[in-house]
């Protein structure tokens, strides 16, 4: 394991006499780390391996290129795809039993062919069921309140957006787990099932046999649901269907792909989902991004720069008082063999809350650009992601380089 980048201080290892016991290796190593995906990358004089840990890139490996062809027959035929397509890309899954928990994790993989073979990603999902409740998600307590006042309705489009990898669907289920299951019948549709709720009714998509989610919306509606948990909303078809489904008494709960909480609102829009209709479905987005959080064994005072500051007070300043802001100390780590020599130890998320009040009704049916929204949001109190991010340096959990990151 290397955690800097340096690739040439890496010796390439030419005899791997037993592929599985070393893939069962890699596989222990990157679920023991915490990594979220492992690269498989080959070149025109080696094999490339890389964990993507808290968002960053560590070196695992390099192979000679004449153990390319065993690396990946063996993770095709763990993954159950096959073996003689490198023309196209492929998809499959594994399920790893990781012995130090007796606990069998989901490996979803990507074949992609290069000019070197064919490059493979797999993305590690190992069920954490201490997140799985709204306590866990790191929700400052403004927040928190905004949350749990929308999910006292009993109608309504909830979503949670942001990019790939911020672990929106865990979101999704701290939230759903709100819910008494046995008090309400709650229908979920995903893509891949990861995490397995007693007494909810979870299904897969598949998309092989038109089992999609705007397809299965159409036959759920006739299963007499309370609550809907929509893995995502890709199309124009599902985001309609979610809609609607919010406007017949249903909640419905879902993620999406954008930039920001008032982003959210005009990717619907331009989805042609009716504003007025979203106007009248849409309680709240949650807007997030996985980041990371400073070693508890290792951290200090941090001195901040003077450009560091001015964006601190720039940020914060709206909505701390100067007084206070002046005695503000924060932290950031230094080096120890806890945090992998990194500063940091696993992530946390920070939000952007948009509740859709009145307020913000005439905007979406005049189909007003994000940025109106999201002044209009400020001016009633939404705490921006930079600012949540910061307020997060206030408390210790992250550095205030961490969060600036997000400007």
């Amino acid at each position: 394991m290397n955690n800097n980048l340096n690739i040439d201080a890496l010796k390439v290892k030419r005899d791997i006499w037993d592929i599985v016991d070393y893939i069962n290796k890699m596989f222990t190593n990157a679920i023991d780390l915490w990594a979220s995906d492992i690269h498989i990358e080959p070149t025109e004089f080696f094999l490339l391996i890389r964990f993507r840990k808290d968002g960053d890139f560590l070196l695992y490996d390099k192979l000679h290129v004449e153990n390319i062809s065993w690396m990946i027959t063996r993770l095709k035929v763990l993954s159950k795809i096959k073996i003689d397509e490198n023309k196209k890309p492929q998809d499959g899954k594994i399920v790893y039993m990781y012995e130090k928990e007796s606990l069998n994790v989901d490996i979803r993989l990507s074949t992609l062919p290069t000019n070197y073979w064919e490059k493979i990603v797999m993305r590690i999902l190992k069920q954490d069921e201490s997140l799985i409740n709204i306590e866990a998600l790191w929700l400052i307590d403004v927040n928190l309140e905004k949350v749990r006042e929308s999910l006292n309705s009993t109608y309504w489009i909830i979503l949670v957006a942001w990019p790939t990898g911020s672990w929106k669907t865990t979101t999704l289920f701290g939230i759903l787990k709100n819910f008494n299951p046995l008090e309400y019948n709650i229908e979920t549709l995903e893509d891949p099932v990861e995490y397995n709720i007693e007494y909810v009714n979870q299904s897969q998509v598949k998309p092989e046999i038109w089992y999609t989610f705007s397809t299965w919306l159409r036959s759920l509606v006739r299963q007499d649901p309370d609550i809907i948990m929509v893995w995502e909303i890709r199309d124009k078809e599902t985001a309609i269907l979610a809609v609607e489904a919010a406007l017949t008494w249903h909640l419905v709960l879902s993620t999406i792909h954008t930039n920001s909480a008032a982003a959210t609102v005009q990717r619907l829009i331009n989805m042609w989902v009716e504003p007025f209709l979203l106007a009248s479905a849409m309680k709240m987005v949650i807007s997030q991004r996985l980041w990371k959080k400073i070693c508890p064994e290792c951290k200090e005072v941090d001195v901040l720069k003077d450009i560091e500051k001015r964006k601190v007070w720039e940020i914060l300043g709206p909505i701390i008082e100067k007084s206070e802001l002046e005695n503000v100390v924060f932290y950031h780590g230094k080096w120890c063999e806890k945090c992998w020599f990194t500063w940091y130890r696993w992530r946390m998320w920070f939000h952007e809350v948009l509740v859709v009040w009145e307020f913000m009704e005439p905007l979406i049916i005049e189909k007003e650009s994000a940025n109106v929204m999201r002044d209009a949001a400020i001016k009633h109190w939404m705490i921006t992601i930079t600012q949540d991010a910061l307020l997060k340096a206030v408390l210790w959990e992250t550095t205030v380089e961490e969060a600036l990151k997000l400007i």
